[in-house]
């Protein structure tokens, strides 16, 4: 019997998605129960800086009225705003609010729970290697150097 392929597009769906789990499993934990996977992937996207919708929907991957509509449930919670670009009159941009930036520092400490979770599981080494290999550049679009 033939062994099944295993795709490396696979597995990172796979991890991505047990990432993003214990993501919201801890945002839930520390008062962020209404925190929506749309709305975690979104904040993840954002940066920490103001941004446009068209620029955060190819990001996401999805239509503008899908990143209006998630934005507008943000802003309903209070985590974000939605503030006029400086440069251009037209465009809308999206950034922290005050509370939004309070949920980003829990998030962050989040993260560091979960990272020391892996190492736990994976060893401090394979964790870094791991890290180190993610973020390499992967085509020339992704090389700083080029």
């Amino acid at each position: 019997m033939a062994t099944k392929k295993v795709y490396l597009r696979n597995l990172l769906l796979k991890r991505s998605s047990w990432f993003e789990d214990k993501v919201l499993e801890k945002a839930r934990l520390h008062g962020y129960d209404r925190i929506t996977p749309a709305m975690s992937r979104m904040f993840g996207h954002m940066s920490g800086q103001p941004i446009g919708i068209s620029e955060l929907a190819r990001r996401l991957g999805v239509s503008r009225q899908a990143v209006h509509k998630t934005a507008n449930e943000a802003a309903q919670l209070g985590l974000i705003e939605f503030v006029p670009d400086p440069n251009h009159a037209r465009i809308v941009r999206l950034q922290f609010s005050q509370a939004g930036w309070a949920m980003s520092t829990q998030a962050a400490k989040n993260f560091d729970e979960i990272e020391d979770t892996l190492k736990a599981r994976l060893g401090s080494r394979h964790l870094n290697q791991l890290k180190r290999l993610l973020a390499m550049a992967w085509d020339e679009a992704d090389d700083p150097t080029t």
